[in-house]
């Protein structure tokens, strides 16, 4: 019944579109407040028809269109075959037919989101506090149940919201005004964990979570675009430059020399120093992708948790130093056997305490100090940004400031010396 209904409003949907537009070289009367007024045949349509040619010699129809200042492509999944029957020449009719229909639906919902009335409206009056907490809740199981991941950064966006807006707003509430005042609030917002104001990078992490949130609901069919995008970008606030916290070789070395409360992450820690690999993928290396060239040289070949994308590395003996101990375990098998990652800086943090290091060392840490020092040894960017898996070597140019600022700091040191 609900399918029938739907075809039914699709085809009205056509009906009007057909009435409004010129279809051909026919013109449309029409009457408004008791004027007839006749269709611009030449008038411009929001939505064009397009298609595209596919290898196999069909054509696949899709949608060409502006939203938000944006150009927008939505392939139908429909197509038109080439005419070799008079069944095929039927089949293309009715299959433009229905691109046309559909073509009509989306100039309605167009105009809807373009008025402020949206399609799902029913859903629009979902409260936004109650999303935002089953979000969290979501990346919460992701991270394995760690309330100290994830999780605990959109809570603490939960928190602000409800300062910001109260308990009762829905998505209906939430445009372009909405996000506006939410950036002006944590201006002068203070900081869940203390008193402070919040700085301009804190500012700018809860705006892009607040972004993520609205991307969600997009996805789940509760609105229909992210009011932020309509948000100019110098009214937003910007993520100043972090300063890259990595080891120096000394500083490696007192690691080495000290004992970790949990050797596992010691070994991980310090196999990652030497071979660059993030947390993630320390963590599901398995003893099966450590493999041996025909030059003899080990390698590992694995698939990157963040690209997703496949990679081989060349692994030194330096980092071969810090595997564990394989015990019969088979290919199959992880080789660090490491908790989450917030569990894992704890430990990392009482270590570098213990070895007297004074930085903020995270996992991550790792793979900057496998940066830097590749770049200090003087191995050229363009092989540091492949061996780091970088698909843009720009990521990598960030080490390469660094190297530039301690040539500098080394040749002041100099300043001075004959006054």
């Amino acid at each position: 019944m609900q399918k029938k209904q739907k075809n039914i409003v699709v085809f009205l949907c056509y009906v009007v579109y057909r009435c409004i537009f010129a279809i051909g070289n026919k013109q449309c009367n029409f009457r408004i407040m008791g004027k007839t007024k006749t269709a611009d045949p030449k008038a411009k349509e929001p939505i064009k028809v397009r298609l595209k040619k596919l290898a196999n010699g069909s054509q696949s129809i899709y949608l060409d269109y502006y939203c938000n200042g944006k150009r927008q492509y939505n392939f139908l999944k429909l197509y038109i075959v080439p005419e070799i029957t008079p069944i095929d020449k039927t089949t293309n009719e009715q299959t433009r037919t229905l691109a046309n229909a559909i073509k009509a639906q989306k100039i309605v919902e167009l105009q809807n989101t373009a008025h402020g009335f949206s399609v799902n409206s029913g859903r629009s009056k979902i409260k936004l506090l109650d999303y935002v907490e089953a979000f969290a809740e979501k990346k919460k199981e992701k991270s394995g149940g760690n309330p100290r991941g994830a999780s605990m950064g959109y809570m603490a966006l939960h928190y602000h919201l409800r300062q910001y807006g109260g308990d009762t707003k829905t998505f209906k509430h939430v445009d372009k005004s909405y996000c506006i005042g939410f950036i002006e609030y944590l201006k002068t917002a203070k900081s869940t964990l203390n008193d402070n104001a919040m700085s301009i990078n804190t500012q700018f992490a809860y705006m892009r979570r607040f972004e993520a949130i609205l991307n969600s609901a997009i996805s789940d069919e509760i609105i229909q675009a992210n009011p932020f995008k309509q948000i100019k970008p110098e009214s937003k606030p910007k993520k100043n430059a972090a300063e890259i916290e990595y080891l120096t070789l000394d500083e490696i070395k007192m690691l080495v020399e000290t004992p970790c409360i949990k050797p596992i992450v010691r070994q991980a820690f310090l196999f990652s120093c030497f071979s660059g690999l993030r947390f993630s993928d320390v963590k599901a290396l398995k003893w099966g992708d450590i493999q041996t060239d025909n030059d003899g040289h080990k390698l590992i070949r694995y698939t990157q948790k963040k690209t997703k994308k496949s990679e081989y590395l060349q692994i030194s003996n330096e980092a071969l130093k810090f595997l564990p101990e394989r015990n019969g375990a088979t290919s199959d098998d992880t080789i660090f056997k490491l908790f989450a990652n917030g569990y894992v800086n704890q430990a990392l943090a009482s270590w570098t305490l213990a070895a007297g290091i004074n930085k903020r060392v995270t996992f991550h840490v790792s793979r900057h100090t496998n940066a830097t020092l590749l770049m200090s040894l003087g191995v050229p960017i363009e092989t540091v940004s492949k061996l780091l898996g970088h698909s843009d070597i720009q990521t990598t140019q960030i080490y390469a400031k660094v190297i530039d600022k301690n040539k500098r700091d080394a040749v002041s040191l100099l300043d001075g010396l004959t006054d």
